[in-house]
Formats: structure tokens, C-alpha cells, sequence
């Protein structure tokens, strides 16, 4: 345990979950020494239980023409794909304010292109990390099956198809017997589907633990049950970080906090407008037969991960606030929804039943680099449901600003200071 006097390290990075393992381990790479501050233990947020997609072709982003309009809808009905938790918030109205200036046409297009890059260059990079022999983190890349149950719903990743496609990407619309063809478990009343082939999958836990391990072996010090308490500033610069076991001085900082990071930049003067998004996943023996694709229940927003041993169903949005509490009738949702859509899996074995708070922004885009007003302080967050897909290259972009490299991609879109 660190003493009260403050320790040093050439970079501080504050989170340990996927953002904030990769952004160590590429610094490290580099010959830079990092402490990571872990508030519980690594890969304990919403990096453990999700779906641990890799997704450039499934990339449409959350605001879009019509998502006001579908939100509304379902606005008052906690089951819903996404739900708002009725409060009183003012951080809450001006995200939602932000979000409804995002979702036009023209803004969905960039984004989704944005997103798409930052995900495939993210799973290129899986394959060297796949590579190597002290990690093993179950990487395949099989392609991804999205089922539609609705005809709108088959017009809808038709439309997703072609915007993929035109911008390079692969995909084929499916009826509803080339769907079954691919995963017979899945129900004969559905309206049809898509194959998007670049997509892959992993093991995020694995992952993320596995990282973690070998970035400790590269010099990394990880600090676990230590929270940050506040971030000091002296001449416009991080200069120490307060926390619950030490003091640590710095000449940057990384805050890959997720939902939290907003909670430690608020007492700088900075709004990150950034709002949890309570995901839930349940995870159940693995039935047999079971093919090896992942599958996508479109209606639902429900995604189907086949693992060895486990199948997970992972979907749904829930904006509550810094919310822990599981709601039964969200996790009733996703039972309901694989029950639609693979009727003939019949009861399974449940393994665990999980929930995390996602961070997403307003554009659905990620926070990566410097601020403005605090030039050595690096953010590396708000990431929303695409973490997992886009955390290797998020990683590689922080570590090469802060080593002074040309960046890997241009990070100009990503900038905090573009709020």
C-alpha cells in the first residue's frame, strides 16, 4: 500500500476496465512508466458483462432521423429497448438536447463511418494482441447474424446494409430461410435478417483481465481498491491525483473512468456530457446444438454471444443515473426476447445475471484527447456500447499523443473540447 507521501509516475491512468487497461498497456509499449487506479478490481464495470462484440459493420449509431420520435414512444414503458427514468436532472435535459441536435441524416452518415473506422482498426489490432501467447481471449471473427422479426424491422437493416455498403463495408440481406440456414435454432416466423461477415467476438472478461496481467509484466503498476477522491491542479496542469490509498504525482493523466469520469472533471470546471446507460446481460450454459455466430435480435436490441461453455444475451438502455439497482422487468425483457426469437432453446441453465452503466455521449462518439483548459489531461471515455469494439485503438491513440507520434487516425472527431 502506498504511504503518504506521493508516488510519481510518468502517466496516471484512472479506470481499469477495457478503455483504461489498453491505454496502459500501449504506453507502456513505449517505454512510458504508468500507474493505473482501479476503484475496485480490474474489468469490474461494464467491460465484465457485455456482449464483447467487434462491430465496423453493425455500427449505426444511437441519434438518427426518427430515434426522437421512437424514443417517445417508449419513453414510459420500463421493457422497452431504451428507457428514461422520469427525474428531475438538468445534466440528463441538455444531453437529450445534444442528443436531438445529433440525429440528423447527415451527422448519423459521419458518424457511423467514424465509428466504423474506429472499430476496424480496433480489430486489427485484436489480431496482434490474439497473437500473442500470454493472452487468450476467445477471438473469432465469425461474422455477425442480425435477425429481424418484423418486416419494418427487415427494411430497416436493408437500409444499414446499403449505407455499409457505401462506404466499403460487407453485409447481404437474408430472408427468412437464409437466416435459418445460418442458425436453425432461430424461430421460422421471422421476416428475414442480415450477414454482416467483417464482425467478430471475443471474451471480454478474458480479455480484459489477460491485458491487464501482461501489462503488468511490461512495468505497469496497478493499483486496485483505490479510488481517485479529486484531481489536483497547479498552472493549468494536472499536477497530483488524490486517492483513497495514496497520493500520486504525474505528468498526465489518462481519465478512463466510464460512467464516473464525469463525477471527477465536474470540480475542474469541465461538463463531459456524458450519461450512464445501464446495460443488463444474462449468461446460461451453452444449449446444444448452438452455432458459433453471434446474432443480433433487432426489434429487441438483444445480442446473442455463443462462447464454448456459455451463451450471453446482452442488450437493452436504460438512462437512470448512477443506478446499480437491477430491474426485474428489464431482465424479464431480455428472457422475453430470446424466447421470440430461438423458441426451440426451451429452458437454460443460468449461469449469472449482470448489469453495468455504460458511458455514452450525445453524438455517440467517444471522448479521446487532450482538453483544451487542462492540456495534460487525456480523456478516454464515453464510449457508450462500443467499448469493447473500440478500446485497442483508443489505446493506441492516447499513448501515441502522449509520446508525441502521428496518431494512427485522425483524433480531431473525437476531441472533448468539441462540446
Amino acid at each position: 500500500m502506498p504511504n503518504e507521501a506521493s508516488e510519481r509516475a510518468d502517466v496516471i491512468v484512472v479506470g481499469g476496465g477495457a478503455i483504461g487497461v489498453c491505454c496502459a498497456w500501449f504506453l507502456a509499449a513505449r517505454g512510458i512508466g504508468v500507474i493505473l487506479l482501479e476503484r475496485g478490481e480490474i474489468c469490474s464495470g461494464c467491460s465484465y458483462g457485455n456482449a464483447g462484440w467487434v462491430f465496423p459493420s453493425h455500427s449505426a449509431p444511437l441519434p438518427a432521423p426518427g430515434a426522437i420520435r421512437q424514443g417517445l414512444r417508449w419513453l414510459l414503458d420500463s421493457t422497452s429497448p431504451l428507457y428514461i427514468k422520469p427525474r428531475l436532472d438538468w445534466e440528463l435535459f441538455r444531453w437529450l438536447w445534444r442528443f436531438r441536435a445529433a440525429c440528423t441524416e447527415e451527422r448519423m452518415r459521419r458518424t457511423f463511418a467514424l465509428n466504423r473506422e474506429l472499430s476496424l482498426r480496433s480489430l486489427a489490432l485484436y489480431e496482434k494482441l490474439a497473437a500473442l501467447p500470454e493472452l487468450d481471449f476467445s477471438y473469432a471473427q465469425r461474422g455477425i447474424l442480425v435477425a429481424c422479426a418484423t418486416p419494418r424491422g427487415l427494411e430497416e437493416i436493408a437500409r444499414e446494409v446499403d449505407l455499409l455498403q457505401s462506404i466499403g463495408g460487407e453485409g447481404r440481406v437474408l430472408d427468412a430461410s437464409g437466416l435459418r440456414s445460418v442458425e436453425p435454432a432461430l424461430s421460422d416466423e421471422l421476416a428475414g435478417g442480415a450477414f454482416l461477415p467483417a464482425d467478430a467476438h471475443i471474451r471480454p472478461a478474458e480479455f480484459v483481465t489477460g491485458l491487464a496481467r501482461a501489462a503488468r509484466a511490461n512495468g505497469v503498476e496497478i493499483r486496485t481498491g483505490t479510488e481517485v477522491i479529486s484531481l489536483e491542479v497547479e498552472g493549468g496542469r494536472i499536477s497530483r491525483v488524490i486517492a483513497t490509498r495514496g497520493e500520486f504525482a504525474c505528468d498526465a493523466l489518462v481519465l478512463a473512468g466510464g460512467s464516473w469520469s464525469r463525477g471527477l472533471a465536474t470540480p475542474l470546471g469541465l461538463r463531459l456530457p456524458i450519461q450512464p446507460a445501464k446495460g443488463y446481460s444474462l449468461t446460461y450454459r451453452r444449449p446444444e446444438p448452438f452455432g458459433d455466430t453471434p446474432i443480433m435480435l433487432s426489434e429487441a436490441k438483444v445480442g446473442v454471444t455463443p462462447w464454448a461453455d456459455a451463451l450471453r444475451f446482452a442488450g437493452t438502455l436504460e438512462l437512470a443515473g448512477l443506478d446499480l439497482g437491477i430491474n426485474r422487468r428489464r431482465v424479464a425483457a431480455i428472457r422475453s426476447a430470446a424466447t421470440r426469437y430461438l423458441p426451440s432453446l426451451g429452458e437454460l441453465e443460468r449461469i449469472e445475471t449482470w448489469r453495468g452503466l455504460r458511458p455514452c455521449t450525445p453524438d455517440d462518439l467517444p471522448l479521446i484527447g487532450p482538453v483544451r483548459a487542462i492540456p495534460n489531461l487525456i480523456l478516454a471515455g464515453g464510449h457508450g456500447m462500443s467499448g469493447i469494439a473500440q478500446a485497442p485503438l483508443t489505446g493506441e491513440l492516447v499513448a501515441q499523443l502522449i509520446a508525441g507520434e502521428t496518431p494512427s487516425m485522425d483524433p480531431q472527431p473525437f476531441s472533448p473540447d468539441r462540446f
